[in-house]
């Protein structure tokens, strides 16, 4: 069973290298490494032609001239060749059994359509090491439960799975690709979601595992989506991704109690009516109360395309 390893990089070269490092010191290696750029990204294509970054890896990249991570995930899923696709970040460092237990998990189960695994975050000088048993699930509310980051235990069955570290066999997505409706410039928030949805309403096993770790070391996103300064039209565009995702994979019933569960409670990231009333009462009412309108015309928004 061949594995091809993708990487969408842009602009982010020291990165880059981490990752292609972790890549050569696999004890299983990969039999192709697709790295994912813009023709205009000089600093990628200098490290790329680097011998001591790219090693013995068998290496080739692909080109994309579209911004976003949509763009660059669909141009990669064209250019790879392996039975399964292992999809990374570039500010992510795969542990040496990675490729190794990716190979193995597929090769032993032929309805495994897609896994994940843990990626231990390392922010502001340490690790962000919780545990949390519950990974991956989407609530009857419509709530999204993440914690790839925090999961622990054995392998189990999934609604979803984190971009950092998912891995798919070629059958599963040969005829699915990433949204390209999903609003963003850079990372397009909810693209992973909605793919794994994709693949887990076709029929296959998403499974998350977190023994299938990588180290995950943020690094600066270079478009609305900051890290550290989200702004508003980010916001807005991360709901209105959420909100298309769910009309699309959920149920009818599903869906519209996911609706209305976010325009009355909501979550922190995605406030609700209930969250913009407490936020009368905080000292950063005005900037929730903006979040909030931020938040419910993406929603809308969503609506109306998803009903067009």
């Amino acid at each position: 069973m061949k594995v091809t390893v993708l990487v969408p990089t842009f602009r982010r070269p020291g990165d880059l290298a981490r990752c292609l490092a972790a890549l050569q010191a696999q004890v299983r290696a990969p039999d192709e490494v697709v790295v994912v750029a813009r023709p205009d990204d000089t600093a990628t294509h200098v490290c790329l032609r680097d011998p001591a970054v790219v090693g013995a890896l068998p290496l080739s990249v692909a080109l994309v001239e579209a911004p976003g991570q949509v763009a660059a995930l669909n141009r990669g899923l064209d250019a790879a060749n392996g039975d399964v696709i292992a999809i990374t970040d570039d500010d992510a460092a795969p542990h040496p059994d990675w490729v190794q237990r990716i190979a193995a998990a597929f090769g032993s189960d032929a309805r495994l359509g897609a896994l994940g695994g843990r990626d231990w975050v390392h922010e502001k000088g340490r690790v962000l090491d919780g545990e949390r048993p519950l990974v991956g699930k989407v609530r009857p509310s419509g709530k999204i439960v993440g914690n790839h980051h925090l999961g622990v235990g054995g392998a189990r069955e999934v609604d979803l799975l984190k971009g950092a570290n998912m891995s798919y066999r070629r059958d599963a997505v040969r005829r699915i690709r990433f949204d390209a409706r999903l609003r963003g410039a850079g990372a397009q928030v909810h693209n992973d979601m909605a793919f794994s949805m994709s693949v887990k309403n076709a029929g296959w096993k998403l499974v998350y595992d977190p023994r299938v770790a990588v180290d995950h070391y943020p690094a600066e996103r270079f478009d609305d989506d900051r890290r550290d300064a989200q702004t508003l039209a980010a916001v807005r565009n991360a709901a209105y991704n959420l909100h298309l995702i769910l009309r699309d994979q959920l149920p009818p019933l599903r869906r519209e109690a996911a609706w209305w569960w976010y325009a009355l409670v909501g979550t922190r990231v995605y406030p609700g009516f209930v969250h913009a009333a407490l936020a009368l009462t905080s000292k950063q009412g005005r900037a929730r109360l903006s979040r909030w309108r931020a938040v419910r015309t993406g929603a809308h928004e969503a609506r109306r395309a998803a009903t067009s």
